[in-house]
């Protein structure tokens, strides 16, 4: 089934059983198309079908070659779903949520390139109650159809901000009495030692090169994380992970305050 709207408006695939069946069991309104395999025949595939059809989206059986072209070759898992997206937040859909929220928790990203980097992000920013993630518009991952399959569902439930100028943002947010907690190798407090209580952001710098200056400079504390074996830094993805359920642990657990952030830029 096609659901038609405004001419020239943005499409995204989602692909793969989870991301698939996440999409259209939460998002049902969001699905243009949904392609399955006309190959391929299990319980899995057989429950987003019978899923979609009972929300009003007809499934459109088709080659598995015609799924691999629309990928280009990816790991579809027999289903494909075309989407209009969630498109990214900008600084003023940032201070919407800014103004509503007591306590945030956000996660800012200084110039993650690898998408499955920002999905793996993405998906536990939704895992640990994130309010938003905030990236710089340029020389950044965006909200590319790889990773909505590696986020799984949390390109959609997760507000996404891409800004323009990534220090300005940083001192805004240090303006709104925000402690800004930025992950540096160097950095002689420990992350375990941090207080991480109260309005936060935790601020992970890119593969390899870590913190900008600029961005480091923003920062109100800079932490490390204790690394005991021969391996000197961890894939930022997992050390966000890391970050992000450390904070968690020292917070009041509120899951209405998630749900109420997925709202805004509905």
């Amino acid at each position: 089934m096609k659901r038609r709207g405004p001419r020239n408006e943005p499409r995204a695939l989602v692909y793969g059983i989870h991301p698939v069946r996440h999409l259209v069991k939460n998002f049902p309104d969001r699905v243009v198309e949904l392609l399955v395999s006309e190959e391929r025949a299990d319980q899995r595939l057989a429950a987003i079908r019978d899923m979609a059809e009972g929300g009003g989206i007809h499934p459109v059986p088709v080659s598995r070659q015609d799924l691999d072209q629309r990928v280009d070759g990816a790991a579809h898992q027999g289903v494909v779903a075309v989407m209009q997206p969630r498109p990214a937040g900008n600084e003023n859909d940032l201070a919407e949520i800014l103004d509503r929220r007591v306590e945030p928790l956000l996660l800012v990203l200084d110039g993650v390139q690898d998408p499955h980097n920002l999905g793996a992000c993405l998906r536990t920013a939704d895992a640990t109650g994130v309010d938003a993630v905030i990236a710089p518009r340029d020389r950044a991952a965006g909200l590319t159809s790889t990773v909505r399959k590696v986020a799984s569902g949390a390109s959609e439930t997760v507000p996404f901000f891409q800004v323009t100028n990534l220090a300005r943002t940083m001192r805004d947010l240090g303006e709104r009495r925000i402690l800004r907690v930025g992950a540096d190798g160097e950095a002689q407090t420990s992350l375990f030692a941090a207080d991480l209580n109260g309005p936060l952001a935790i601020v992970m710098g890119a593969e390899g090169r870590g913190l900008r200056r600029l961005t480091r400079e923003h920062c109100d504390l800079l932490v490390s994380l204790p690394m005991l074996g021969v391996v000197e830094s961890l894939n930022v993805s997992v050390a966000t992970g890391v970050c992000l359920y450390t904070a968690l642990s020292r917070r009041s657990a509120d899951p209405a305050r998630r749900l109420a952030s997925a709202e805004v830029l509905e």
